[in-house]
């Protein structure tokens, strides 16, 4: 039977119990932006993110990465966003509230998580919840996303030393 994390923090040093996650609150695209931009182009609310660019409109929703722990019942979560076409975005959007068990989409990965080189605009399937959870992001495995670090953990999983060493640099810094 897999056992439940816990580490002490080399960082902190108090005892964490629990998988680690760790949530964006934005994609990375609408975070950069300057305040009076985010708020005459974006639109954010905890689901959906959109930017309008003139004509172009980036369209982003938020869902969750998980990696397993190797020996441990449940996985590193990180709470993503991916960009999705204009035409996936609004079929989500559409049957957000009462999902469609099976619906899938292309989307990107729009973050830079920690501990990875450069995870942004990483290719991932979205694959639709029910009962309210997010939708789960599974990064291709085939191409070039296939021998990126992540795309390896997510494959294989990670050990529970590099579990702690990822909440510490996410925790409290690199």
């Amino acid at each position: 039977m897999a056992s439940i994390f816990a580490f002490t923090c080399k960082r902190c040093g108090e005892i964490h119990e629990g998988s680690p996650s760790i949530a964006f609150e934005s994609p990375l695209h609408y975070h950069s932006l300057p305040a009076d931009q985010k708020k005459s182009m974006g639109a954010l609310d905890p689901n959906f993110c959109t930017i309008r660019h003139d004509e172009v409109v980036d369209r982003f929703i938020r869902g969750v990465l998980e990696v397993p722990i190797v020996g441990v019942a449940e996985p590193f979560i990180w709470g993503v966003w991916v960009s999705l076409s204009a035409q996936s975005f609004a079929k989500y959007q559409d049957t957000h509230a009462a999902p469609v068990l099976g619906d899938g989409f292309f989307g990107t990965l729009c973050n830079r998580l920690p501990g990875y080189p450069d995870t942004v605009a990483l290719p991932a399937d979205v694959h639709v919840q029910l009962n309210g959870l997010r939708p789960l992001i599974v990064l291709h495995r085939v191409g070039d996303s296939q021998d990126h670090p992540l795309a390896i953990d997510q494959r294989d999983g990670i050990s529970a030393e590099r579990a702690q060493e990822l909440a510490e640099c996410t925790t409290h810094g690199t």
